[in-house]
């Protein structure tokens, strides 16, 4: 399997090469640290808007600002290959900014997606892709499964070590 993961460079080489005027660009981004089934109902969800899927990628450096020094739990090139072996995914490029609005003003997609937990106002890039006459679009949060309460689990069931196999883990 080809690498999904380019540089923007050759992103945006990819993204001119395309028939802009037959087929739409979805652009969404997110730490995806564990990935899980909320995340690949969403990528699923965002891929359908569209033809081509671009998921812009926090970069280790730009979790930690967002999420704190102890996150992500995966590098950034381990998440960038579990995302590049999706079927919904077919581009991801990485940001080191806490926002992707640089990244969204470069590529220029034709539908922004992000989670329905955020309100319309606050979705970084909206202007942008709105000023082009593209589309945003909102997808359901599904509030019962984040990374952020699998971690509370992992905590809860083996933070004391005295539930792990043999082998430690």
């Amino acid at each position: 399997m080809a690498s999904k993961l380019l540089d923007i460079k050759t992103l945006k080489a990819r993204l001119s090469a395309l028939p802009r005027e037959k087929c739409r660009i979805v652009f969404t981004n997110g730490c995806f640290d564990i990935l899980h089934a909320g995340h690949i109902r969403y990528l699923a969800e965002a891929k359908n808007a569209g033809d081509y899927l671009v998921v812009g990628l926090n970069s280790d450096r730009s979790v930690r600002t967002i999420k704190g020094d102890r996150r992500p739990l995966i590098p950034q090139n381990q998440r960038a290959e579990v995302l590049s072996g999706l079927a919904s995914v077919d581009y991801i490029i990485f940001f080191d900014e806490p926002d992707p609005y640089q990244l969204i003003t470069e590529i220029s997609p034709d539908v922004l997606v992000k989670g329905g937990d955020w309100s319309k106002s606050t979705i970084i890039g909206a202007d942008v892709v709105e000023a082009t006459g593209g589309q945003v679009l909102r997808i359901p949060f599904e509030y019962d499964i984040s990374t952020s309460q699998i971690i509370q689990k992992i905590v809860e069931r083996y933070g004391n070590n005295e539930e792990t196999d043999e082998k430690g883990t």
